[in-house]
């Protein structure tokens, strides 16, 4: 079960990935950009600083051509999180309709010519969104971010395959995903 309130403490992070999984801009890699964001003490700040370190050994136009490389043209590594489990199924259709009530519940307009499933996307939702004594937000939240595990596994498993610096940005997002999961008490 989802910590809305840590998920809640955690929406500064989700910026972050937003920024860092969209196409890269000179501002994008900012050395006040990690600092502002990623506290030492955070769960996932040793994969990020990973991911931080290797970025910064390439030239934006380099990084612009890994982006493009990795998930414009790699099918398996799709920022789209439905993708690869259903393609272009009629669930998938189902599944974006939902994300797409979703948003517009939590007062995100999407423009008609995105898909609700872009992991930018639904991180920026993270960080925008205020579901703070909502009723209807742990259910939503919880199936988000179902949705954002699942493809995030996905793609965790397919950036191994390519040896991707991104493949550690990935991993401090879902390394997020786990801080914020309630722990239930273990039963004897």
């Amino acid at each position: 079960m989802i910590d809305l309130a840590k998920l809640y403490e955690e929406k500064h992070i989700f910026g972050f990935f937003a920024n860092q999984l969209t196409y890269p801009e000179k501002l994008t890699y900012h050395p006040l950009v990690f600092e502002e964001s990623v506290d030492s003490s955070h769960p996932a700040y040793e994969d990020l600083k990973i991911y931080w370190d290797e970025m910064h050994k390439y030239s934006l136009e380099e990084i612009k051509e890994m982006y493009t490389y990795t998930f414009d043209f790699q099918k398996e590594t799709t920022l789209f999180m439905t993708y690869v489990k259903y393609e272009d199924a009629k669930d998938r259709g189902q599944m974006l309709a939902r994300l797409k009530v979703l948003y517009e519940m939590f007062g995100l307009s999407m423009p008609n010519s995105e898909l609700s499933d872009y992991l930018p996307l639904m991180c920026e939702f993270i960080y925008a969104a205020e579901w703070v004594g909502d009723d209807r937000a742990p259910r939503s939240f919880g199936m988000l971010l179902a949705v954002m595990e699942d493809g995030t596994y996905h793609l965790l498993k397919a950036l191994e395959k390519y040896n991707s610096p991104y493949l550690y940005l990935v991993r401090g997002l879902r390394e997020t995903f786990k801080s914020c999961i309630r722990q239930e008490a273990q039963r004897p």
